[in-house]
């Protein structure tokens, strides 16, 4: 309880003690570093100080933590020459601007350039101490602490440019980067201070797609890096490659600190597939590491295509195994020259340079010297004099290949400046004082728009980008083994999208050296005539060439759908064109329409015969004897019979289809009426004979004319009501043949057409039945016998076509037709008329009326 009461105490003293010294400083507020002040590599004061952060060193060595004290800073090693090139674009820009009286008069800039050594986490620490000031006490204003730079120039990698913007995004502290491509970084949600003067990869990766698409190439290979840059430019890519047909047979990661497995893993990948295009979405220290293990395995003959990251870096285009990429293809940024800069950065006075120490490194690794006798490094090493010819020397730092990407350095500082010249209000001199709000830095940066001394336009998109246009390069081999990289094209994002790519095909080296487009798809092109059917298990490139059905073409390449021909047309054999079906009818040209014409007017040839035979005989018993006008009149009716046989024949049209079967329909009810009147007449006959009978007084030739006309008069009234209400017309029949059009008569009414028949039908039934009665009459005067005979033939024929009618297809149903017409007429011509001709001309003694008389037992 005493100890409890003492701790209370001791604490109220310390309160009381904080309360005093927090109100005897509350005229004074300020931000305390927490921590080690990071000195920066590069340093030279000025008016307004921009921030800078660059990898001059591309790893660090790893120092074992005791835990028993704060850990040592990270000993950066490996100097980098390509980030010192870009650390002096920066430099000379600022010069530039310095001496300069037309943007920022009278202002002085510094700079404060720290090294990031490939390490996120000592970048965002960096980037802390750009934005604080990096003193370890500093007055403050409302909003943050009065050392903070007014924007950051640098960062060449995506993931680092990540983590940066989201610590330094709450502040609005810009930052503007040249290399990170990562479309990541355009969301302004998530990193509101970010700007870059490099294309965002989601027009690289579109524009990868195009051109990948444009050379025909619909199943490649793809490996990326593994990190924020390879892995959202492939996303991007394989969802714009999958909207223009084209497939990934395989997507590797990689990165430089992978086991050997995954090497080995992605080799064996790439030697086990069927696609002969890569595409690389790799940054340019993953690929050095990949190419010496594609030598290693002879991995040649493959296309190579590339992005901003490697394709334009000679530095891989020397490395052990670069013949491996030969006829590469890909993107790099523009083509730019900044007059001056190749000189400053190649004027390198290593004791007089801001941020000695850096300068001094570089020049002893350059010319593997050092400044210091005391510096223990294991050999021998010469004395430095500061003097060394740097012209005389060939390595990275010579090479100008990355002047795109010192021009983009370039124009970040430009963009700051000319925000800074905007905000201040710079005529002929500047105040030497600046807002001290980010935010409103931040806003006028994001709308600038400038022209650089080379006339380059530069500005910003609503996502902090710069415009999208990129040349694309060709790796061709020299005879010397050297690579030179050829322009072949270019991609402008600005353009109409079917303008976007344009590339010299000619121009072109394509792997192994040849001068033909490679091929690298899953399956080959489907002809004209044929459609894709996708195999199953596989990917959509991947498919087999089915040929269209019958009635269905394809009118191009690679279609996935047959088209159906319209009705009346047809597929060709090669089911690449509709071609127009062939019209068919039943013609006077061809054998069975020629052969049915002929027995048309054969039969009404013999019917004429046969009535010139009765006319000239006609006083004679034979012809007298039961009715001779009917005889005339049967014949008559039977040669129309023939006749109208001949409107079935030849192209349907409109009055044909009508008057067919109409006249097919009267003329044989005028010829059943006929025959029926001369059946009465033979029944009536012999009745009369009986005492008492006085039947002939009532069915006389007069009674026998009516009846005819009678029953004729119905079946008129049929046709007229059938053409009036549903008439006949032409039809073209497609179904029954597929390559075919049947040209036929529809019925119109079905009805009328069947009471057409039913009444012919009728009327021939009753017939049948009256002979059949009068059979036991005198067998010399019996006509009766002949007329059975006859009708027998009509009912067979005409029982035997209404199956054969309904199911004969198109033109073989009108010569079923016809044929049913011929037959039952030939039928009442030869039983009724030709025994009687038979008696006139070679029996003409029969032709009495004794004979005609006489009864057989």
């Amino acid at each position: 309880m005493l100890s409890t009461q003492r701790w209370s105490e001791q604490g109220l003293a310390l309160l009381q003690l904080l309360l005093v010294a927090s109100f005897s400083k509350a005229e004074e507020r300020g931000c305390i570093l927490m921590g080690e002040p990071e000195e920066p590599q590069l340093f030279k004061t000025g008016d307004i100080i921009l921030g800078g952060i660059f990898s001059f060193h591309s790893s660090w060595r790893n120092i074992e933590s005791t835990y028993l004290h704060r850990p040592l800073p990270l000993q950066c090693t490996s100097l980098n020459f390509r980030e010192f090139q870009l650390a002096q674009a920066m430099l000379f820009a600022i010069e530039e601007i310095n001496n300069s009286t037309d943007i920022l008069p009278g202002i002085k800039l510094g700079y404060k350039i720290y090294d990031e050594c490939g390490s996120t986490a000592r970048a965002v620490r960096v980037a802390l101490s750009l934005i604080n000031g990096n003193e370890e006490t500093a007055s403050m204003s409302e909003k943050h602490c009065s050392g903070s730079v007014p924007a950051i120039i640098g960062m060449t990698s995506s993931s680092p440019c990540m983590a940066i913007s989201t610590v330094i995004g709450p502040f609005h502290t810009p930052l503007v980067s040249h290399f990170a491509t990562c479309a990541c970084l355009s969301n302004k949600v998530r990193y509101p201070s970010f700007l870059r003067t490099i294309p965002s990869d989601y027009y690289q990766s579109r524009a990868l797609a195009q051109m990948v698409k444009h050379f025909g190439w619909t199943w490649v290979g793809a490996i990326r890096s593994n990190d924020d840059y390879g892995n959202n430019g492939m996303g991007i890519f394989t969802e714009t490659a999958t909207q223009l047909g084209i497939c990934l047979e395989y997507s590797l990661p990689f990165i430089r600190t992978d086991p050997p497995e995954q090497t080995q893993k992605i080799i064996k990948t790439i030697k086990g597939s069927t696609s002969k295009v890569i595409v690389a979405f790799l940054n340019p220290m993953d690929m050095d590491e990949l190419i010496v293990a594609f030598a290693h395995h002879n991995l040649t003959g493959y296309q190579w295509v590339g992005t901003e990251g490697w394709i334009s870096d000679s530095q891989i285009a020397i490395a052990k195994g670069h013949y491996t990429l030969d006829g590469s293809l890909g993107l790099a940024i523009k083509k730019a020259h900044v007059t001056g800069l190749r000189e400053f950065m190649l004027d390198v006075k290593p004791l007089n340079s801001s941020g000695n120490k850096l300068f001094t490194e570089f020049w002893e690794t350059t010319f593997g010297c050092t400044f210091n006798h005391k510096k223990q490094t294991g050999e021998r090493l010469e004395q430095c004099t500061g003097y060394e010819d740097l012209t005389g020397i060939k390595n990275s730092f010579h090479d100008m290949s990355l002047m795109p990407i010192f021009n983009n350095v370039y124009k970040g500082v430009y963009a700051v400046a000319h925000t800074l010249h905007n905000i201040l209000g710079c005529g002929e001199r500047c105040s030497n004082t600046i807002a001290s709000d980010q935010q409103v830095i931040l806003q006028h940066l994001k709308n600038i728009r400038f022209k650089t001394k080379e006339g380059e336009e530069v500005y910003f998109n609503e996502n902090g980008d710069p415009a999208a246009k990129y040349d694309i390069i060709n790796w061709q081999p020299k005879k010397d083994g050297s690579v030179e990289f050829v322009t072949v094209g270019l991609f402008d994002a600005s353009l109409p999208e079917d303008k976007q790519l344009h590339l010299d095909n000619l121009t072109l080296t394509w792997a192994n050296n040849s001068k033909q487009v490679p091929v690298s798809v899953c399956s080959g092109t489907c002809a004209l005539g044929t459609r894709k059917v996708l195999q199953k298990g596989k990917p959509v490139c991947c498919y087999d060439c089915i040929p269209c059905a019958e009635g269905e073409v394809s009118y191009m390449t690679d279609s996935i759908t047959c088209v159906r021909c319209h009705p009346e047309f047809w597929s060709n054999e090669r089911r690449d064109e509709c071609e127009k079906k062939e019209t068919e009818f039943l013609s006077y040209t061809e054998i069975m329409g020629a052969i049915l014409t002929l027995s048309s007017l054969l039969g009404a040839f013999f019917t004429v015969t046969v009535a010139f035979i009765f006319f000239r005989h006609r006083y004679t018993p034979i012809v007298k004897a039961n009715n001779s006008e009917l005889s005339f009149l049967l014949l008559f009716s039977l040669t129309l019979c023939f006749l109208c046989s001949l409107t079935f024949i030849g192209r349907p049209s409109d009055w044909s289809c009508m008057l067919r079967h109409t006249a097919f329909g009267i003329t044989f009810v005028l010829c059943m009426s006929c025959v029926l009147g001369k059946t009465l007449a033979v029944l009536m006959a012999f009745k009369a004979t009986l005492p008492g009978s006085n039947l002939m007084k009532w069915f006389g030739p007069r009674r026998q004319r009516i009846v005819v006309l009678a029953f004729t008069f119905i079946q008129v009234v049929i046709c007229i009501v059938w053409l009036t209400a549903k008439p006949p017309y032409p039809f073209k029949n497609l179904r029954h043949f597929k390559d075919k059009i049947i040209l036929e008569c529809a019925l119109g009414s079905p009805i009328g057409f069947w009471a057409v028949l039913g009444y012919i039908g009728l009327l021939a039934l009753l017939c049948f039945i009256l002979a059949f009665l009068a059979r036991k009459l005198p067998d010399n005067f019996n006509e009766a016998k002949f007329i059975t005979f006859s009708m027998l033939i009509f009912c067979a024929v005409w029982m035997t076509f209404i199956p054969a009618y309904v199911s004969s297809p198109g033109k073989f149903s009108v010569a079923v037709e016809i044929f049913a017409i011929l037959a039952s007429s030939f039928g009442l011509l030869f039983c009724i008329f030709i025994p009687k001709c038979y008696i006139i001309l070679l029996k003409p003694e029969r032709n009495t009326k004794k004979n005609m008389m006489e009864k057989k037992s």
